[in-house]
């Protein structure tokens, strides 16, 4: 096994491991908590609100957002690894990360902050329109908290831990934001018009009016989160240094001058030295002329 030298392991990953490790094993069993204990003891329970959700709770978004994260959770762990065991560059480990990435910003980020705002600002005005109080009985304080607040801190957490100051892919993130936003409108639509029963008890108090602008909020709240995220991420570690670098010296060689322009791009590097270390090749010919000329 070939083990990173320490003088040269990134620091970060000592950091980001162990969190990544922890917050699987801890939706692993939320994960089965929630399905093997809670879900059928909701199928069969007697009480006409936890009974009349039964198997349509597969349907709640923070279902959805808690598959999502566990998904995420488990490629980020799998590239800690993969960049433990210096194998970071190899092209396995960029496409976990190329997805891990595209995951994160297209599914996790949006509709995570989207439950914890919506559920939490919900509850906070009448818990009954969200959930009920009779979940109590069924559903342990620690599995509420699991699945409404923790989700938001695993957020908080990434965006401190690591940069992504802009889309991996822009155009398949926003699609899988769009796809997941309209498919999920259509389930719980479907699940009214079949069952005659809300998904959210705060769809039932409102007029058709009110709940398609209720709808077009949710929407529209997916893609603020979604554009908004790169900004917070931003002011955390910073805007890329990507600028133009365009310089013209001029070089009196054998009795005539000439100017001479040329330029780089830099991306989060130093500016490259005149040193044969670290000249690259392509500038070989103008380092000749500088070393042979009087400035």
């Amino acid at each position: 096994m070939n083990i990173r030298n320490c003088s040269s392991f990134s620091k970060m990953v000592w950091i980001r491991f162990p969190i990544h490790f922890h917050v699987f094993v801890m939706y692993i069993y939320a994960q089965y908590y929630g399905f093997i204990i809670i879900l059928p003891i909701m199928i069969n329970h007697p009480s006409e609100i936890i009974g009349g959700i039964g198997i349509k709770a597969l349907g709640w978004k923070t279902v959805w957002v808690a598959t999502f994260q566990t998904v995420f959770i488990f490629l980020a762990l799998t590239y800690d690894i993969l960049e433990w065991m210096n194998k970071q560059d190899t092209e396995r480990a960029k496409k976990i990360m190329y997805w891990r990435d595209v995951l994160y910003n297209g599914l996790v980020v949006p509709f995570t902050l989207f439950v914890t705002s919506l559920f939490w600002t919900v509850y906070a005005i009448d818990r009954e329109l969200v959930y009920p109080e009779v979940f109590d009985s069924v559903v342990p304080w620690w599995f509420n908290h699991c699945v409404h607040t923790n989700i938001a801190i695993v957020v908080l957490i990434e965006t401190l831990l690591t940069p992504r100051r802009q889309p991996t892919n822009k155009s398949l993130e926003l699609k899988l934001t769009t796809f997941t936003s309209f498919g999920y409108a259509a389930i719980y639509y479907s699940i009214y018009y079949f069952t005659g029963r809300w998904l959210y008890n705060v769809f039932g108090i409102m007029t058709w009016w009110q709940v398609s602008l209720f709808q077009c909020l949710i929407w529209a709240s997916a893609y603020f989160f979604y554009f908004t995220h790169f900004m917070v991420n931003r002011l955390f570690h910073g805007s890329e240094d990507k600028t133009a670098v365009n310089k013209s010296v001029t070089v009196e060689n054998n009795g005539s001058t000439k100017t001479v322009k040329f330029g780089s791009l830099q991306k989060n590097t130093p500016e490259e030295s005149f040193t044969s270390d670290n000249w690259h090749l392509k500038y070989r010919s103008l380092r000749d002329k500088f070393e042979n000329s009087r400035l």
